[in-house]
């Protein structure tokens, strides 16, 4: 009886909602066509992936390291090398007493029996990738070495300690140095042209890997089949996060580059050794393009610097359009520093400022003002991409340096209170500006209700307004003049200039050893 009772209702409910056959069968073959839809673009999607194209990127790339030479480059270039190598050796010289440069250095130079490339700051070799690495993290490490700047930002420079060390390794000519640095600073470059991996979550130092591959290559005489499985093996396992430059940042952000450099270099000498790697390692189903760009991208090799003409007068290389530094900070506050510093001085200092708010491009919103570390920095490199540490800082002391992050600024009361005051924004107007470096506008209120206000876009340093020697010689002397007496000094920026005729890359290094190892 009960189960009648719930019977007889049940029954009435199925028969008042019934769906004709008819429907049933309609449904049933228009799903089934939705998913024979949905499996042939998935097949598509497979195939395309999976498709191996006639002349895959690295293979490219490979192709364009193989075939340049000496003679493709313009003497311009030739002098912009010259001085980013000044610049870069400034930086590294100037860090060397930086506990995480040390450290860095000590791991180098265990390897230091079999040795054959120059660790700077000591009388020691060490391997080439070890070497590179140890010199790269001290040509870093401040902040204050080149910059590259497109949707995302690199500093090809931390790849010149890798082509020194190899090119000591291989008793290189200066020619092939030069080209190699060229190299390095173009694939580099056009790399970064080609994608922005930021929203992606990944960080720019995946494309110094094939770059420093590449350039390590070409001084070991690869031929274009070993460079290419050299561009296969540095990308395919070393693809790094972008936490390296969000929330607090460690001494990793300035390390991470020079690990890419050394993986770069050992990727080059495994590929001489005969390994090969994964291909097509970007356009692959589980490649570059499908995992970590997300889209593929055509990068025309022919645009490249150098080619389209013999003796130099071929395209433009990417080189002359890295800035060069004023500031050991991050490049998205570089302009910003100009601005606080003159606003500060037309304030009279900085009590009667009431409230600041920075104006900022999109990229140096989300990397130095947008997350709540920003305004507590702990760490020299969290202080160094901060936008309202950088700005306070500058207001107070009228100059950002190598010494504006001792933990005892870092603590700073005044400081803390008066970064409280700031406020950072992106303006859209100051992304979609075209300018040789990142724009920020600083408004400041004063008091008596006055506002006052700076923007800077176009600053010394940076595309169309290069170093000049004395520049380069000014912030070289500026970076070392603490540790070299003039002598010294002078006796380096002679063989610096003098790199394209030196006939010896071990003596050249030697300018930049010690007496005594650190």
């Amino acid at each position: 009886m009960v189960a009648a009772a719930f019977a007889a209702p049940m029954m009435e409910c199925a028969m008042s909602h019934a769906i004709p056959r008819r429907n049933v069968v309609l449904g049933t073959a228009a799903l089934g066509l939705s998913a024979l839809a949905r499996a042939r673009v998935a097949r598509a999607a497979e195939a395309a992936w999976s498709e191996q194209p006639a002349h895959p990127l690295a293979e490219r790339l490979a192709a364009y390291a193989d075939g340049l030479r000496y003679t493709d480059i313009d003497p311009a270039t030739i002098e912009a090398v010259k001085t980013h190598v000044v610049d870069t050796m400034g930086c590294a010289i100037a860090a060397l007493d930086e506990k995480p440069v040390g450290a860095c250095r000590l791991v180098a130079l265990a390897a230091s029996a079999s040795g054959t490339s120059t660790i700077i700051g000591t009388n020691s070799r060490s391997t080439p990738e070890l070497a590179a690495f140890a010199n790269s993290v001290a040509g870093r490490y401040y902040d204050l070495n080149d910059v590259y700047v497109v949707r995302q930002a690199g500093h090809p420079s931390d790849i010149i300690a890798g082509c020194l060390a190899v090119a000591e390794a291989e008793r290189a000519s200066a020619s092939d140095l030069i080209t190699a640095i060229a190299l390095a600073y173009e694939v580099n470059c056009r790399l970064f042209d080609a994608f922005d991996l930021s929203e992606r979550g990944w960080d720019g130092t995946v494309f110094t890997l094939p770059a420093a591959a590449l350039a390590a290559g070409k001084l070991m005489k690869l031929d274009r089949q070993k460079l290419e499985q050299a561009v296969n093996i540095a990308l395919n396992d070393h693809i790094p996060l972008g936490q390296t430059r969000a929330q607090t940042l460690s001494d990793w952000k300035g390390i991470a580059d020079a690990d890419a450099v050394r993986n770069g270099v050992f990727a080059a000498m495994l590929a001489r050794a005969g390994v090969t790697g994964p291909a097509p390692v970007f356009e692959g189903k589980a490649g570059f393009f499908h995992l970590v760009s997300g889209k593929a991208v055509d990068i025309d090799i022919e645009r490249f610097g150098g080619r389209g003409g013999p003796g130099g007068g071929g395209n433009a290389f990417r080189i002359h359009q890295v800035g060069m530094k004023a500031f050991p900070a991050q490049v998205y506050t570089q302009t910003a520093i100009i601005a606080a510093t003159a606003l500060a001085k037309e304030a009279g200092g900085t009590d009667r400022m009431a409230a600041i708010d920075i104006a900022t491009t999109r990229r140096g919103y989300q990397m130095a003002g947008s997350e709540e570390e920003k305004w507590a920095p702990d760490t020299r490199d969290t202080a160094d991409h901060s936008l309202p540490y950088i700005v306070a800082r500058a207001m107070f002391d009228g100059d950002i340096t190598n010494t504006s992050y001792t933990g005892d600024k870092l603590r700073d009361p005044r400081i803390l209170a008066f970064m409280r005051k700031i406020k950072v924004s992106e303006d859209p107007a100051l992304t979609a500006l075209k300018s040789n470096a990142p724009p920020t506008r600083i408004t400041v209120s004063l008091d008596d209700g006055k506002r006052i206000s700076r923007q800077v876009g176009d600053v010394p340093g940076f595309g169309g307004r290069p170093m000049e020697r004395p520049d380069a010689e000014r912030k070289f002397r500026g970076n070392v003049g603490k540790r070299w007496p003039e002598q010294r000094i002078a006796s380096a920026l002679e063989a610096m200039w003098a790199l394209n005729r030196t006939d010896d890359v071990a003596a050249f290094l030697g300018k930049f050893a010690t007496q005594s190892n650190l």
